[in-house]
């Protein structure tokens, strides 16, 4: 789990945002593929939500992303929405 610290556009791409993300112990830049509208910035920012990173970083549009948001709708066509804690929980906590 980790909170959202600031979200960013990422330049060349209409999709692609840069997420910075506190996991307690440290920070991690993250992309994601939220951009579909000019509110996205707005409705993330200083949420929790839940991600996976345990993958190799990997560079998209000139931007290292060293992680994955774990989001529901998207690929369905529909504004995604996070998956997030019922309750607050400390940031770094894991899934499982």
């Amino acid at each position: 789990m980790g909170a959202i610290i600031s979200v960013e556009a990422v330049l060349g791409s209409d999709k692609l945002m840069k997420l910075t993300v506190d996991f307690g112990d440290h920070q991690r830049s993250i992309l994601a593929g939220i951009n579909r509208s000019a509110k996205t910035r707005k409705r993330f920012e200083g949420k929790q939500a839940l991600f996976v990173v345990n993958l190799e970083p990997r560079k998209m549009r000139g931007e290292l992303s060293e992680g994955m948001l774990f989001d529901i709708g998207y690929a369905d066509g529909v504004q995604p929405v996070l998956a997030v804690p019922e309750n607050t929980v400390p940031n770094g906590t894991r899934a499982g």
